[in-house]
């Protein structure tokens, strides 16, 4: 079929295998390019699929020739449906990985939940025995926790609610927006999604089965960004939660001996979700062109390659003075931020495509899809789905269907290596 970007509200439905994979292979050449880095060699990448996870997956895989095992939660493709772009992403670094001599195995389900954690200590039990890093890059709307009760996180404002400029991408339309303050009970939901509750489960567990090398680093993602943004982000429900998972580090490093557990600031990019939050889009827009002009935009994977080379592979690694691993350190120059403040206060429809980078807004938003990757023929039509196994413990969960890209087949009926587990499903050769 050929598949072609449709944009409905802040998403792009459909996603490209072959953009995808393109993708992929791009981030990996950029590694590969890199100098080589002295780090760890058997890593859990907890939200393995796409953006900042993905990205880690692949430098700590080829800076420094690391076997990972990743957790994703991504969707196949059906007849007429393509897979979600994580798992295209998935199957192609799998395929990329395996091809290169590389151990990547993938576990498809909820990290949040108890039997996906049982199921990663198994696999790591049998192929691992420890693992030495364990990256958590988890983002969602909501969370089932061990007490059975779904908890739903919220982008408010906290104690008052704050109106400023924000732009309409289809339109380049600039209004103000006001945002609600949350409720305390809001506040309190959010932390239970976006705090460090599940981190420190993983962690938990981890320790408990004996799974966690000596010396083990485990890091999870953050950012805090300009004043701009502050109501929203650091002062704001999300916020709140980020101050969690900035305890959960510390309670960690206290509790369970023989780990280091950080926290990364990591700089602004566009994502599935950045692209629905209210100000981030046009505060995106004006960063991407005035970091571009002075030299220090950086994509996800330039970002966590240098996150892995510069900072967790040195001999101590460097942070702020609240323990904070700062690679939004291009982000938040003084003379980055005095600029885009200025093109704040003047931007409008009439000058936005002249002072904001539009365009590199939008080719970073249709990459997340798979679309508008050199070298890909989009005219063309592609396989999207194939049918490699169902076995699952029981009947219940239609996802234990995997279709996957052809070449991943190939890969995997060549070499076990390269493979994908749905869920609670045992692998059947």
């Amino acid at each position: 079929m050929v598949v072609a970007p449709k944009v409905k509200g802040f998403m792009c439905t459909p996603a490209h295998p072959e953009g995808c994979k393109a993708a992929v292979k791009a981030q990996i050449d950029y590694v590969k390019s890199q100098p080589k880095s002295e780090g760890p060699k058997k890593v859990l990448v907890i939200g393995a699929s796409m953006g900042y996870g993905l990205a880690s997956r692949i430098a700590l895989t080829y800076s420094c020739d690391a076997d990972t095992i990743g957790i994703i939660f991504d969707k196949a493709g059906k007849e007429k449906r393509t897979a979600s772009a994580g798992w295209y992403n998935t199957a192609a670094f799998e395929t990329f990985a395996t091809k290169d001599g590389y151990y990547a195995k993938s576990i498809n389900g909820d990290a949040y939940s108890q039997e996906i954690k049982d199921e990663t200590i198994e696999l790591i039990k049998k192929d691992f025995g420890k693992v030495d890093m364990v990256i958590y890059s988890v983002a969602a709307p909501r969370r089932k926790a061990p007490d059975g009760v779904t908890y739903r996180s919220t982008l408010k404002t906290v104690g008052e609610e704050y109106t400023n400029q924000t732009i309409d991408l289809l339109t380049n339309e600039i209004t103000e927006v006001t945002i609600p303050a949350a409720t305390e009970q809001e506040v309190h939901d959010t932390i239970k999604v976006m705090g460090g509750e599940d981190w420190k489960l993983w962690i938990e567990q981890l320790k408990a089965a004996d799974v966690l090398a000596d010396q083990a680093i485990t890091v999870a993602y953050s950012y805090i960004g300009p004043e701009i943004t502050y109501p929203i982000y650091k002062e704001g429900s999300i916020g709140q939660a980020k101050k969690h998972l900035y305890q959960t580090a510390d309670e960690l490093n206290e509790e369970v001996d023989g780990l280091l557990a950080y926290v990364s600031v990591n700089k602004a990019v566009v994502t599935q979700s950045s692209a629905a939050i209210p100000i981030v889009p046009l505060y995106l827009s004006l960063l991407f062109k005035v970091m571009k002009e002075k030299g220090l935009h950086e994509d996800c994977i330039k970002q966590m390659y240098r996150l892995v080379h510069d900072r967790l592979c040195c001999k101590e690694i460097p942070t702020d003075q609240n323990r904070l691993i700062r690679v939004d350190d291009y982000e938040m120059k003084p003379e980055v931020q005095e600029a885009v403040a200025k093109l704040w206060d003047k931007v409008s429809k009439d000058n936005i495509k002249e002072i904001a980078d539009l365009d590199g807004y939008w080719d970073e938003f249709y990459e997340i899809f798979g679309f508008g990757i050199d070298g890909v023929d989009y005219d063309a039509d592609v396989a999207i789905q194939i049918q490699v196994w169902m076995s699952r413990k029981n009947g219940k969960n239609q996802r234990g269907y995997a279709f996957i890209n052809k070449s991943v087949a190939v890969s995997w009926m060549k070499n076990e290596m390269c493979f994908m587990i749905f869920g609670e499903a045992p692998l059947k050769k």
